[in-house]
């Protein structure tokens, strides 16, 4: 018995610590990694100028689905 509840005991441990990493990665890691490939996709997009600014980005538009320009800064790529 006292073996049966040690085992019961290490499975409820192992599954809140996946749970808490899974809530960790969904609510933190996740919506950076969806953020950040976002901002790229924007910028292969983008009509960049040709000057870097000091930080070396540069300054980019593009046009959203309502065909309004929206200003952004991409990194830049030589």
């Amino acid at each position: 018995m006292k073996q049966t509840m040690g085992e019961l005991n290490l499975t409820v441990i192992v599954v809140v610590i996946i749970a808490l990493l899974s809530f960790f990665f969904f609510t933190i890691i996740w919506p950076m990694i969806q953020n950040n490939f976002s901002q790229n996709t924007r910028c292969d997009e983008a009509i960049c100028s040709n000057v870097p600014n000091a930080d070396g980005s540069v300054n980019c538009y593009y046009y959203d689905n309502n065909n309004v320009e929206q200003s952004i800064t991409c990194a830049w790529k030589g």
